[in-house]
């Protein structure tokens, strides 16, 4: 028997409201000049909010309104914020690596990216990370209908499940929902209500849809509301928020590896932003085709170089075909030169301020790219034809 924990946080938490206006702020310059270049961090703490980075961009964002704008959506007042812009423009030694005359466009840093695939999930992605997400996009959704009075935005959730040997889920050891709240909300009140609106309709109707009794809500799973107490205060003005700090949040929940670059804020040049859509793009489909039920992508990048230094394919001895087999197949069938992902994935658009709340992937209802697993047909071909066959021959 093992546990496994994830954890996710909702878009009034200080990091992710701060990767949220990161993103806001490159989908501002996205909108008006597809080739814009941004590197853009945030910091937010008490009353002052600090945006700096490198952005290079025919547009004009206006950065202090997009930061109120984003702020007082979420749910926070900024009547007594003070905001600091500190952006420069791209380095032109960077620029110039990556954007050489004549040449193929190359990464924009050195890094190593990994995607994450498994069939625990419709998703295909590991289940306690997803029920995560969905326990705190349901806290913000009643919080903002109102449904559970007094709730404020800052909120986080986890879940822990037990594997047995055979690394099947069997069990919910234990639920956390940590949620701000109002000063005069009874903390036995707002126990019961997360409890019967948000937590127990969603383990019982999941295990419904999907043919799971043992994720029903038992005696035995611990649930937790608030275990420290009262939470009052929260959001910027408890905790410094800085861009870049939910990895796992953004990622796999610490399942799978991580490279260490953070997404939110970066341009699609970037590839440990665009390089990790692609590993899970590909993971992904590896896992849709059935020819393996885990699969973990790594790529590694040179800055100013096009084609990979480094790629992996570790399927965990779930592999039909063979984890050197499988790599053959991806090189065939996937580009993955930074132009070659921004081309297939069309990452030129202003569609990045939604990944930074309830993690990048999984999401396939929002219309992510490299949540298609529209190559999965292309890898079972390539595969057949690489074993001296085809998919089409006949019996």
């Amino acid at each position: 028997m093992k546990i496994i924990t994830a954890e996710s946080v909702t878009v009034g938490h200080p990091d992710k409201l701060s990767d949220y206006i990161a993103d806001s702020i490159l989908d501002a310059c996205l909108k008006i000049d597809p080739d814009s270049r941004v590197a853009c961090e945030v910091m937010l703490s008490g009353s002052k909010a600090l945006i700096a980075g490198e952005i290079t961009t025919n547009a004009k964002p206006d950065y202090i309104g997009i930061v109120k704008s984003v702020i007082e959506s979420v749910g926070y007042n900024t009547d007594n914020l003070e905001i600091e812009v500190r952006i420069h423009e791209q380095s032109q030694d960077i620029a110039g690596a990556v954007f050489k005359q004549d040449e193929e466009q190359g990464a924009g840093d050195q890094g190593i990216v990994y995607g994450y695939a498994c069939d625990e999930s419709d998703e295909k992605m590991p289940l306690a990370i997803h029920l995560a997400h969905m326990l705190t996009s349901r806290l913000t959704l009643f919080r903002e209908k109102g449904a559970i009075k007094g709730l404020r935005p800052d909120g986080k959730s986890q879940v822990s499940l037990i594997y047995d040997e055979n690394d099947n889920v069997v069990g919910v050891k234990s639920v956390l929902i940590s949620t701000q709240h109002e000063e005069n909300v009874s903390q036995e009140e707002l126990k019961k209500a997360v409890t019967a609106i948000i937590i127990r309709p969603l383990f019982e109707n999941y295990a419904y849809a999907n043919g799971i009794p043992e994720l029903l809500i038992t005696d035995d799973t611990e649930i937790l509301i608030n275990p420290s107490g009262k939470f009052v205060l929260g959001g910027y003005e408890a905790d410094t928020g800085l861009t870049g700090r939910k990895l796992m949040v953004d990622t796999y929940g610490g399942i799978a590896h991580h490279g260490g670059g953070a997404f939110s804020g970066k341009d699609p040049s970037k590839v440990d932003r665009s390089g990790a859509y692609m590993a899970r793009y590909i993971a992904k489909n590896i896992v849709a085709a059935e020819l393996a039920t885990k699969c973990e992508v790594s790529i590694g990048y040179a800055i100013g170089k096009a084609e990979p230094t480094a790629v992996n394919i570790e399927t965990f001895g779930t592999s039909i075909a063979g984890n050197d087999i499988l790599r053959e197949a991806v090189l065939k069938v996937f580009d993955l030169t930074p132009a070659g992902i921004i081309k297939t994935l069309d990452l030129k658009r202003p569609i990045y301020k939604r990944t930074a709340t309830g993690g990048a992937f999984g999401w396939e209802e929002v219309g992510y790219p490299w949540e298609k697993t529209d190559k999965a047909g292309d890898l079972i071909q390539v595969i057949y034809e690489l074993a001296g066959g085809s998919s089409n021959d006949e019996e």
